[in-house]
């Protein structure tokens, strides 16, 4: 899971932070009360993170700790998000990800306000300590000023960054940091971004990557309410074999089935393994029709057809419609 993976990470940069510090790990545990998990096992999940973060900011006495530790985790530690991410057009096509996605990879809850003709994105804490509450905002807003240094450069000129906090003796930091005017004492904690700044294009944007990485994105969370556990994983394992489509005996290994289990599985899920590989086809391919301005033969290759007339009568039984007329009724 993309999430464990971050997890590591950010765990991994906290002991590296510890060990600066000459502080021993084990009196992270023993100081915080959390049990020291098993190899394996997610860290810094949940209201133990709470703990762990508080208890090193106090053993290290570095009141700065956690929002340095925000800026050592790169967005390759998102996994598929940190890719969508990167192949967005601009930024608020990014922030729309965030949105949609956050609750799959962040567990703090970020909502978005129209605000001065521009967009407020704020960060809701309901749980922990006003100092537990501190370091997680700062945690969140360091790790969105990395990510953010990931898909544009400069400053973000009229955005303005808000912590509920009176100014700390640290501040310093967030000053030449983040790429915002920053303010404390105020309400809630929370980015404004003017319009302009919106439309800050992505350096790394590509259409077609975007759909392949934001249907990725869209499996996670359908996954996480999913029963058809089989069926889930096939369908991501096509998606992200996206331009070189794994064969039902490739998807049988990497899910460690034999092809005649793999089979059975999907029969007793309603359904087959050619009928979830035309779905994920049909799926990519209106995507592409609606969202890029790839030309038909491209989007036929991307979905390894072998000639584009195949496609276009594959198109027209799955949806009544040719993809050129397709695009046209998606652009009305």
């Amino acid at each position: 899971m993309i999430i464990d993976r971050l997890q590591r990470d950010l765990f991994k940069q906290l002991l590296i932070e510890l060990e600066k510090a000459k502080v021993n790990p084990d009196k992270l545990f023993s100081t915080s009360g959390v049990v020291k998990p098993n190899q394996g096992q997610p860290i810094l999940a949940g209201a133990e993170s709470l703990l762990l973060l508080e208890a090193a900011t106090k053993l290290t006495g570095d009141p700065s700790l956690v929002f340095r530790l925000g800026q050592q985790i790169g967005i390759d530690s998102y996994g598929t998000f940190g890719f969508a991410l990167m192949s967005c057009a601009n930024l608020r096509e990014s922030l729309d990800l965030l949105l949609r996605y956050g609750k799959v990879f962040f567990k703090p809850n970020w909502e978005a306000y129209d605000h001065n003709g521009g967009l407020m994105l704020r960060l809701n804490l309901t749980s922990g300590t006003p100092l537990q509450q501190r370091l997680v905002a700062e945690l969140c807003f360091s790790q969105l000023s990395t990510i953010g240094s990931s898909l544009y450069r400069g400053r973000l000129e009229g955005a303005e960054l808000h912590f509920n906090l009176p100014k700390p003796s640290h501040a310093i930091g967030y000053l030449s940091t983040l790429k915002a005017a920053v303010r404390f004492g105020r309400e809630h904690n929370q980015l404004f971004l003017p319009t302009q700044v919106l439309d800050t294009p992505v350096r790394t944007a590509s259409q077609s990557e975007y759909v392949i990485f934001h249907q990725q994105c869209e499996e996670m969370l359908c996954s996480l309410s999913s029963a058809e556990k089989t069926t889930t994983a096939v369908r991501n394992l096509l998606i992200q074999s996206a331009g070189e489509f794994l064969d039902i005996s490739q998807i049988a290994e990497r899910l460690y089935v034999s092809e005649r289990t793999l089979r059975r599985r999907l029969t007793s899920e309603s359904t087959s393994f050619r009928a979830t590989f035309d779905e994920i086809r049909d799926l990519l391919a209106r995507e592409y029709l609606a969202d890029t301005q790839l030309t038909v033969a491209e989007i036929a290759h991307l979905l390894d057809y072998s000639e584009t007339v195949n496609f276009r009568r594959a198109f027209v039984r799955w949806n009544g419609a040719t993809p050129s007329e397709y695009r046209q009724q998606q652009a009305v």
